[in-house]
């Protein structure tokens, strides 16, 4: 498997059609799919059914931002979770902040509504509000849904919910047809009620592969902010992205890091190629443990947990422990000697090499110096 999942061990029992189990919404229909396609067709995928075909009476809404293209895994989980427990009269409706170039169908969605004109690097949290609530009077859908993030849905399902006046349940970890759960008092109680109008997501809730298709309509929808926004002042004025220096920026905060296992011998070297790429320094336990590192560099289960869109291992063997650090990022790039390491499985591209060589290589021409020239370059290969 290309990622691994950490299981929080305090996860609620979720209803199931076989009774109570510790797992995640939707994963008894995967596995049934699986077994199907497993006793039809051997190992091919076999296609996927779409989940109804019928007129649609009822509406649920998952609004999100897009970074580059693309949903990040918690905002599929909470498509994925509208999905679920939709019945055969509601279609899914997906709200899309940004421009976005994936597979709605495939995630779940029966129509897709998407705004390229809200950028993730622009902080305009009124506009993204009066679109909300417009593409809402649109469809009047009966639930809302919204990824708990920090990244901006988290606020905008606030402010949404407290502009309507609507009912809303937060860091929802347990969810089905009838009810929503969350952990209250710092972890120590368990709450629960009925579906509030707006729902948003705590990560890991619900597992995002479904075993069915949307209809994936993409739905022209113009949004006019400036008409929305008549007779309203905002108090919001966007100051722009200050840029810093990787080295300076938190790992957690980071979205192109480089790191360094055993097989890096030449520190200075490698901080000079990250800061070349405009990266920041990560490691693996046994480097920081050497003390070529400091502990705060330290990426893994006992360490720090990453979302780079852009992670280059450079000889890290990639123990379960340091793939628990690096499951949430994009893409991975591994420079190892070891073709078999379980780095170059969890590695989207894995570079059978030296990695002190290829760091001193790093202004060399070719395919390698290409793949380690920048994040954008580095993503373009893996695109």
């Amino acid at each position: 498997m290309n990622t691994i999942k950490r299981i929080d061990p305090r996860r609620p029992f979720t209803i199931t059609a076989d009774g109570l189990r510790r797992i995640t919404l939707g994963v008894a229909g995967v596995a049934g799919a699986m077994d199907f396609a497993a006793a039809g067709a051997g190992h091919r995928e076999q296609p996927k059914p779409r989940r109804t075909t019928a007129v649609a009476q009822h509406v649920m809404l998952v609004a999100a931002h897009a970074d580059r293209g693309a949903l990040d895994e918690h905002a599929r989980q909470t498509l994925a979770a509208a999905a679920l427990i939709a019945d055969a009269m509601t279609e899914v409706v997906l709200l899309v902040f940004g421009e976005f170039t994936g597979d709605a169908a495939a995630l779940g969605a029966d129509k897709l509504i998407e705004l390229p004109m809200f950028d993730r690097r622009r902080f305009a949290p009124v506009d993204e509000l009066n679109a909300l609530a417009a593409c809402v009077a649109a469809y009047a859908p009966v639930h809302v849904f919204l990824p708990d993030n920090a990244t901006g849905d988290g606020d905008l399902g606030r402010r949404y919910a407290a502009a309507a006046n609507a009912s809303v349940a937060t860091h929802v970890v347990e969810i089905d047809a009838s009810h929503v759960a969350a952990y209250v008092r710092a972890n120590s109680a368990f709450a629960s009620r009925t579906l509030p109008e707006v729902i948003l997501l705590a990560p890991s809730a619900v597992d995002p592969k479904l075993p069915f298709v949307g209809a994936g309509e993409r739905v022209a929808w113009r949004f006019d902010g400036e008409s929305a926004a008549a007779g309203k002042v905002s108090h919001v004025r966007d100051l722009g992205i200050e840029e810093m220096d990787a080295a300076q920026l938190a790992l957690e905060e980071a979205d192109f890091i480089v790191s360094a296992g055993n097989g890096v011998s030449d520190v200075p070297a490698f901080e000079r190629l990250a800061a070349t790429l405009g990266a920041a320094i990560g490691a693996s336990r046994v480097a920081v443990d050497d003390g070529k590192f400091t502990r705060d560099k330290q990426i893994g289960a006992t360490g720090k947990t990453v979302e780079a869109s852009v992670y280059i291992a450079f000889g890290i063997s990639g123990a379960v422990q340091h793939l628990q650090g690096i499951k949430d990022c994009r893409h991975v790039i591994a420079v190892n000697l070891d073709a078999s390491a379980p780095i170059a499985k969890r590695a989207n591209l894995t570079v059978i090499a030296d990695a002190q060589e290829t760091i001193a290589a790093r202004s060399a021409r070719g395919t390698g110096a290409a793949l380690l020239n920048s994040k954008a370059a580095a993503e373009g290969a893996l695109a």
